[in-house]
């Protein structure tokens, strides 16, 4: 198995960088539209895009979401995304660590990504299934100090795993296995779906549990059902996971219902953004923070500066969203007033 997740993985970016593996819907920021201010009292250099993530300040509201922790050349995406993130004062999530957990180490998970990005929030990552196959406390402990994380991520993918070849389908137990690490782990947990979206009674049950923010991870971006559908050598694996290609919870819907549910709780808004007007759209329907991650990939194989670019223009967005708005920060932002839905 140690043997096997690398190489899964390495099929899973290819799978992305094609271009593969998207959902047949679309994540419903479209419907989102502001209503235009055409006198805006502001200094459009000096609008306030600063928020909070875990004690820590960003320049702006940006989590560069989990993408990958597998393959080797995996190694230096990691590295690009953790020095840009650092150049940007923004926050990075790295990929599954559950093949270097195994292997005892991975290119690019270990605390050398911290030291490219010392003053980043950086969020360690495990999948919930791995909760009741021998992943407790004290793995969740060093897969933190593995890379130096302030968190770990727990992500869930029953969609992902019901259609991958080798998944794991067995899932009795995983919500008690999560509540016992959230209670016993000294360090803040979250919770993430991956491309299917939360709902808001999960979100609230997970709240319950006592999880330090959701990332609501909604459907309209990857589509890890269909991901994993591409890479399976068996016609019946394909079959079965193509009927799968609109499945999930719009990201936009996901948003507005699980802030409704959870008004105090931190909240990151996925899948399938686009730019920085759809994160202000998130931001305006509830997220606190707006994660990135395929429509960026291609950026990370290539450079840092790449990267940097790519975010660049995504902050100018949404800065220009919060001036056309009148929006001096992004507390104003979230009241901004929207056009009424169109026929």
């Amino acid at each position: 198995m140690t043997d096997a997740v690398p190489g899964r993985k390495d099929q899973h970016l290819d799978v992305v960088l094609s271009g593969g593996g998207r959902h047949r819907t679309d994540a419903g920021f479209d419907a989102v539209r502001f209503v235009h201010e055409a006198l805006p009292d502001l200094d459009h250099g000096k609008i306030d895009l600063g928020a909070d993530l875990l004690g820590r300040r960003l320049q702006a509201p940006l989590l560069i979401s989990a993408m990958t922790g597998g393959p080797a050349r995996a190694g230096a995406i990691n590295i690009r995304l953790a020095e840009a993130a650092q150049h940007l004062g923004i926050a990075l999530a790295v990929g599954s660590q559950r093949s270097a957990l195994e292997s005892g180490g991975a290119p690019g998970l270990d605390l050398g990504l911290r030291q490219r990005a010392p003053d980043t929030p950086i969020l360690a990552n495990i999948g919930a299934a791995q909760l009741t196959r021998g992943f407790g406390v004290d793995a969740a402990r060093r897969v933190i100090d593995m890379i130096g994380a302030d968190a770990l991520i727990v992500h869930l993918n029953p969609l992902q795993e019901a259609c991958q070849p080798e998944g794991d389908r067995d899932w009795w137990g995983v919500g008690a296995a999560l509540g016992a690490l959230i209670r016993r782990l000294d360090a803040p947990v979250l919770v993430k779906e991956t491309g299917a979206g939360l709902s808001a009674a999960t979100a609230r049950r997970l709240v319950e549990m006592g999880v330090a923010g959701l990332d609501v991870a909604g459907a309209g971006g990857s589509n890890w059902g269909l991901i994993e559908g591409e890479r399976a050598p068996d016609p019946a694996d394909k079959a079965h996971a193509a009927a799968f290609s609109d499945w999930g919870n719009p990201t936009a819907t996901a948003i507005a219902a699980v802030r409704a549910a959870c008004p105090d709780t931190l909240i990151i808004g996925s899948g399938g953004v686009r730019d920085g007007v759809d994160a202000a759209r998130a931001i305006r329907l509830g997220a606190d923070i707006v994660g990135q991650a395929a429509g960026l990939l291609s950026a990370a194989t290539v450079s840092t500066e790449a990267v940097v670019d790519h975010f660049q223009i995504v902050i100018r967005q949404l800065r220009t969203v919060c001036f056309c708005t009148g929006s001096s920060s992004l507390a104003v932002l979230r009241r901004a007033p929207l056009q009424p839905e169109r026929p």
